[in-house]
């Protein structure tokens, strides 16, 4: 089998419940008002869907160990069909259900890509193929900015969701074939228990270079993750965009972290090394929040794409790089149980972030409070980064 094959296999899986966890946000001011809530209430549908994330991800190194990365991927991908169908109840408990559901889908999927690529890729090319790989996310949340929308006004929301729930089954089904190869080194016998919640972070903690990716993805998530969710909203709401030029430009955001993930792995790798990479990376993310927030209803079109694809690029485009890097410094054969530690970290992060996000936007009066407030974050973040790179030159 190609040595690319598990690389495309892990793209398409990784954008397609990329899509799914976004295409509620992407609607959520037609949503809100179907259900006559605040928009602002999208922030607890992510931190559902991604408090459910957290646990899956724990639990990802043991259950790709016992089934399989490709059995556990499609687990994944029916779970986030199964949200989807619960999210197009208008009642909702029904809809937390479902956030639940889809939450537990998405979890396990980067651990289970992980342990595909360790076994596949050559240490020098890693922050370059987990990168590639990373791009499934902005992929997936480009499909939603770009499609959702307009199926929304072609079907309807409900309808849009279960679209959306049929590819994804459909891309579980076509995957069935390649299970017995790339599954060939899964222990039917490894028990899943209790414990293995806890074991990837005993793992994480017991390693300082761990530590400092799970802190630094921590911080970074919440600023990814608070830019995806309300950048359609903070359009449509706070500059009177309609909701498909606001989906479009959330997209521009996607297409800037699809080139800044390929792009920044390439560096990595090349020249700066990750921890590098990463603290230019925050600097980035400063100047993106900052000027988004000062962004206008009359502002040239051309200054406010250039500014959204370069957020994107430094808030979406991180991910490869930290991931490639847990999985080089893991020890052998634990790169899914050392992902899924610190991804329990990345999604306490996307937990957190949206519902501060939107408590501040609420609180203020503007979602411009909120992207000024992840300015801040990207600040520390870059501090931490800044912190560990001269602990390790002071030591070495």
């Amino acid at each position: 089998m190609s040595a690319w094959l598990p690389l495309l296999i892990t793209l398409v899986i990784q954008a397609m419940v990329s899509m799914a966890l976004l295409t509620l946000p992407v609607m959520a001011p037609v949503v809100a008002e179907a259900l006559q809530v605040s928009p602002a209430l999208v922030g607890m549908y992510v931190s559902i869907t991604y408090a459910g994330a957290m646990t899956a991800s724990l639990l990802g190194g043991a259950t790709v160990r016992r089934l399989g990365a490709i059995r556990v991927s499609q687990w994944g991908l029916l779970l986030c069909a199964i949200g989807l169908l619960l999210c197009m109840v208008p009642w909702l408990p029904a809809m937390v259900l479902g956030a639940v559901c889809i939450g537990l889908g998405y979890g396990p999927i980067t651990p289970a890509s992980s342990h595909l690529l360790a076994r596949t890729t050559p240490k020098d090319q890693m922050s370059l193929v987990f990168s590639i790989k990373q791009t499934g996310v902005p992929v997936g949340s480009m499909l939603a900015g770009a499609v959702v929308p307009s199926l929304l006004l072609l079907v309807g929301w409900q309808l849009s969701m279960t679209a959306v729930a049929a590819v994804c089954v459909v891309c579980a089904l076509v995957s069935q074939p390649l299970r017995r190869e790339l599954d060939e080194d899964r222990d039917a016998g490894h028990r899943v228990h209790l414990g293995s919640l806890i074991q990837p972070i005993r793992l994480v903690l017991a390693h300082k270079a761990l530590t400092t990716m799970a802190a630094c993805s921590f911080m970074f998530s919440m600023v990814q993750m608070s830019l995806t969710t309300y950048l359609v909203t903070y359009l449509h709401d706070d500059l009177r965009f309609g909701l498909v030029l606001a989906g479009l430009l959330l997209s521009v955001t996607q297409m800037g972290g699809i080139g800044g993930r390929i792009l920044w792995g390439f560096v990595a790798d090349r020249w700066l090394g990750a921890r590098r990479m990463l603290f230019v990376l925050a600097g980035l993310m400063v100047g993106g929040a900052l000027s988004t927030a000062l962004l206008s209803d009359d502002a040239p079109r051309l200054w406010m794409i250039l500014v959204l694809v370069v957020f994107g690029a430094s808030a979406i485009g991180w991910n490869g790089v930290y991931l490639a890097e847990v999985a080089r410094r893991a020890p052998e054969g634990m790169a899914s149980l050392a992902t899924g530690g610190t991804l329990a970290f990345t999604f306490l992060g996307v937990v957190l972030g949206p519902p501060v996000f939107g408590l501040l936007s609420t609180v203020f009066g503007t979602y411009r409070a909120g992207f000024l407030a992840l300015m801040g974050v990207a600040t520390c973040s870059a501090l931490v980064l800044w912190w560990s790179q001269r602990r390790q030159t002071a030591t070495a």
